[in-house]
């Protein structure tokens, strides 16, 4: 009698955890939606006729990766944010680069918005916007979803470092993220690397696992240690050789 309770009894909470997953799955779906209609209604598509420099580049980087279909790149007022994401919708891809980060080309940095759109186009590449959904129920494990995330940011840092072949414009990419497009240029990449080995604590470590990205302290070393070793990761360093290295140097 106990055990038939117990029996139904897991049944019925299975089944209401099921109708609850279902509904939160068909809001998320909703919400999701609703926000890639607002980027495709009110942002600037690249095209030919819109920032074609930069089209072109995404193009190429795309054909680089054998990413089949280009994605959809779009351009959107970010009010001083400094960001840009990859994302998926119904079985098409879509890279978002906030204003503030695309402005880089109006300053010269080309080679630093190349780095930030390659990484952005290596998430599409490893399909992990698909994978976080197969992965999903893994996710509500602490700290595996966050892990994977972090994990997913490194590889695509030396993807996007890999098909740009440029490092400084990789570490300048992630310093901007830091300070900013004006004073990266004035940051000591060793002594930024130094500070996140001596700011060490129970919050910061606390914070290093609850986060998605990992530090950009981290990510730069990251970039550098691909930059030395190109080949533990099945990357030819020849590719490489041409391109300067002040900041690793620095």
């Amino acid at each position: 009698m106990v055990c038939s309770m117990m029996i139904y009894l897991s049944l019925i909470f299975s089944i209401i955890g099921i109708v609850y997953i279902a509904i939160g799955a068909v809001f998320a779906l909703a919400m999701h939606g609703l926000m890639v209609a607002g980027i495709r209604s009110s942002g600037v598509k690249l095209s030919e006729r819109q920032f074609p420099q930069v089209y072109d580049r995404v193009r190429a980087l795309s054909a680089q990766m054998e990413i089949q279909q280009v994605p959809d790149v779009y351009i959107i007022q970010s009010g001083g944010v400094l960001n840009a994401f990859a994302t998926r919708f119904f079985g098409r891809n879509f890279v978002v680069l906030y204003s503030d980060i695309f402005e880089l080309i109006e300053q010269g940095n080309e080679e630093e918005l190349s780095f930030v759109i390659a990484h952005e186009l290596a998430h599409i590449q490893r399909k992990h916007v698909s994978k976080h959904m197969l992965i999903f129920p893994a996710l509500w494990i602490p700290f595996v979803g966050k892990a994977y995330s972090r994990a997913c940011e490194y590889t695509c840092d030396r993807m996007a470092m890999a098909y740009t072949g440029n490092v400084d414009a990789a570490i300048h990419a992630l310093t901007i993220l830091a300070v900013g497009k004006q004073l990266y240029r004035k940051v000591d990449i060793k002594e930024f690397l130094d500070q996140s080995y001596r700011e060490r604590g129970f919050f910061i470590g606390w914070y290093e696992l609850i986060a998605t990205h990992p530090p950009l302290p981290k990510r730069i070393a990251e970039i550098i240690g691909f930059y030395s070793n190109p080949q533990w990761f099945g990357y030819d360093s020849s590719r490489f050789e041409t391109r300067e290295t002040s900041s690793v140097s620095s």
